[in-house]
């Protein structure tokens, strides 16, 4: 499996920052940068990121050969997902194309971006800090009354990267989406996605083996492979 070299701050402006900084520098496959607080935090889309102290914030300079990086948003949900297992045993959920839910509320940010060769992984985890004046419900490990200290679920979610890492490398995405779609919302939800162009409402059916939401929606199924999913009750 991977060997990580961790890299450990007190305060920076993004650990994605530093990393795509160290990754243009040459910094080796499993590189990884974490901070007790950053400053200027982002999240998908140049979203801020709230980070103060009492949570997990890391990224990961992957070096890969494999074409379909876009499959490490998965990968990486499912890190997360085993790391919240270790606490709170079958409550986390998953919804496209990388959120991590605890009774309804996000409990991690995830980014992937590139730089020349290199993938970088940006993985934030409540653990006992909730982020103030959100557009949506948010949690943490702390406010689900998990027994969880910041370096424990640090260390616990880097094992569950590697190992899911390993197993996607080795196993191909048809693992990784079987898993993924045993933690999705059951088939039939009703889903809002907003994307740049245009609002869609329709019915999961799936994930489609290049990783695309797959939609029922008014004119047929559709594929859909940028938005934003909240979830429609009733």
């Amino acid at each position: 499996m991977i060997a990580f070299d961790i890299r450990f701050y007190d305060s920076l402006g993004s650990t994605q920052d530093e990393a795509r900084r160290l990754a243009q520098a040459g910094a080796r496959h499993g590189t990884v940068v974490t901070a007790l607080e950053q400053t200027a935090g982002r999240g998908r889309l140049g979203r801020y990121w709230a980070s103060p102290a009492g949570n997990v914030y890391l990224s990961v300079v992957l070096r890969l050969e494999l074409p379909r990086v876009v499959e490490l948003g998965f990968v990486a949900a499912l890190a997360v997902a085993d790391t919240v297992d270790a606490y709170l045993p079958g409550r986390a959920t998953l919804k496209w194309p990388n959120d991590v839910l605890v009774d309804g509320g996000k409990i991690s940010g995830i980014l992937i971006e590139h730089v020349d060769a290199a993938a970088i992984i940006g993985i934030g985890l409540n653990v006992l800090h909730v982020p103030e004046r959100t557009p949506y419900p948010v949690t943490s490990l702390g406010a689900l009354h998990a027994a969880a200290e910041v370096d424990a679920a640090r260390e616990l979610l880097l094992d569950a990267l590697a190992r899911r890492l390993d197993a996607w490398r080795s196993e191909g995405f048809a693992r990784v989406r079987a898993d993924w779609l045993r933690r999705a919302h059951p088939s039939g939800t009703r889903l809002h996605v907003t994307s740049p162009d245009r609002d869609i409402e329709g019915h999961f059916v799936g994930l489609a083996d290049d990783g695309a939401l797959l939609l029922d929606a008014a004119g047929g199924v559709r594929r859909l492979l940028v938005g934003d999913v909240s979830v429609r009750v009733g």
